[in-house]
């Protein structure tokens, strides 16, 4: 390196105190030295330099420099026509960068060399080259969790154009499709490890031949069967509502006369109706568009998941007209809550409060995730409050058929 940017890599008060030191040490060499018109000469322009080098203007990395010219017209129309973060560079530095870069990197990143606007050590390499072109991918810019592509590509000698891509939801589809198949093994494995187990105990001859052992263990094994069963089925109507998420149904359902027939079809152990079931549907309410087997298993969910975790009080199930013209069905246990932290992950596929109970109620912890897809293929909304101590409330809102709204 010349001995000019070695001196320049310091900054200003670095080089200050340098020059001092340069001043002070030749001034003691021609004191020791004793006076001579060549040593004294030296000395002179030594400070000198060394004090009109302490002089200069900073250039660190971390401080914008003036550009050697503006940005053209075409390239800064590309740059904000894109709905991307992009940035284009000249010299290494940021000249121009868009509003959605701007809005991600900050207002300070215009002249600022582009390793420090981009900060990650995968993207410092590409960016610092003069005309290498390239993609890579970096995380945490914006927020913790975003996954971001860099592209790089050349645009003129010593200028480049930089676009950031956002593959967040990408990403999050692919952890979402495995963490899926881990957890669909998963609970498949359960009770197959479990029916495996019971059918080579009764494999045994001694085990097998106790009628009261053999009767416990075909009891276990058929409700374990029964658990595959139904996982199997959640995971098929889950599939099929997937598939048909963009096909917005048409046929007209009687809401009220659904609800009322599903709850009526809860009984009790001893065959009756569940008085715990307290259904309030306002007369003359109009229809919905809807697929009717759909929003009849989205009933079914909800009341059964009150039913189970209610913990054996009052139910109010009802279906109101809001002033808004939309349908309201909420469904209302008095059990014992569930804690703040748990809501919003409640529709996701597998998530449980309590796994252990929820198996044990014969739950697959599908059901609500089943309900926001249909909630979301009829165009409505779910809402989900709880408070411990006091029980919880789940909210479906769907639009009536138009030409039925009074």
């Amino acid at each position: 390196m010349p001995y000019y940017e070695m001196i320049m890599i310091f900054d200003r008060p670095a080089r200050l105190a340098a020059a001092v030191a340069i001043v002070i040490g030749v001034a003691v060499v021609v004191i020791v030295a004793g006076y001579n018109p060549s040593v004294a000469v030296i000395a002179m322009l030594a400070g000198a330099l060394a004090m009109w080098l302490a002089s200069r203007r900073d250039t660190p990395l971390d401080e914008p420099v003036a550009l050697l010219s503006e940005p053209d017209s075409n390239t800064e129309a590309l740059l904000n026509a894109l709905g991307d973060p992009a940035l284009h560079l000249r010299d290494g530095r940021v000249a121009h960068a868009n509003q959605p870069a701007l809005t991600l990197l900050g207002q300070h990143i215009i002249g600022n060399d582009a390793r420090l606007a981009i900060r990650h050590p995968a993207a410092a390499d590409l960016l610092a080259a003069s005309n290498q072109s390239g993609v890579v991918e970096v995380t945490g810019l914006g927020q913790r969790q975003q996954v971001w592509e860099v592209h790089v590509a050349p645009l003129a000698p010593n200028e480049r154009i930089v676009q950031l891509i956002d593959r967040t939801a990408r990403y999050a589809a692919e952890r979402a499709r495995v963490d899926f198949v881990a957890n669909a093994s998963h609970e498949l494995r359960t009770p197959l490890s479990t029916i495996l187990g019971f059918i080579e105990t009764l494999g045994d001859e001694k085990a097998g031949g106790e009628a009261v052992t053999r009767n416990r263990f075909l009891g276990v094994m058929q409700g374990e069967a029964k658990r595959m069963q139904g996982l199997i089925d959640d995971l098929i109507s889950l599939s099929r509502i997937e598939s048909e998420k963009y096909e917005v149904p048409t046929t007209k359902v009687d809401l009220g006369g659904l609800i009322s027939g599903i709850a009526g079809g809860f009984l009790n152990d001893d065959g009756r109706k569940r008085d715990e079931i307290k259904v309030n549907i306002a007369a003359g309410l109009p229809p919905v568009p809807g697929d009717r087997e759909q929003l009849s298993q989205l009933i079914h969910n909800l009341i059964e998941n009150a039913v189970k975790y209610g913990g054996g009080g009052a139910i109010d199930v009802s279906l109101a007209l809001l002033p808004d013209g939309q349908l309201d069905f909420s469904v209302a246990d008095h059990g014992e809550g569930i804690a703040p932290e748990h809501i919003p992950r409640l529709t996701e596929r597998f998530y449980r409060v309590d796994p252990g109970r929820s198996r044990a109620g014969g739950g697959t912890g599908l059901g609500l995730s089943i309900v926001k897809h249909i909630v979301e293929r009829h165009k409505g909304r779910l809402s989900i409050s709880s408070e411990l101590g006091f029980g919880t409330k789940v909210s479906v809102t769907i639009a009536p058929v138009r030409d039925a709204v009074t």
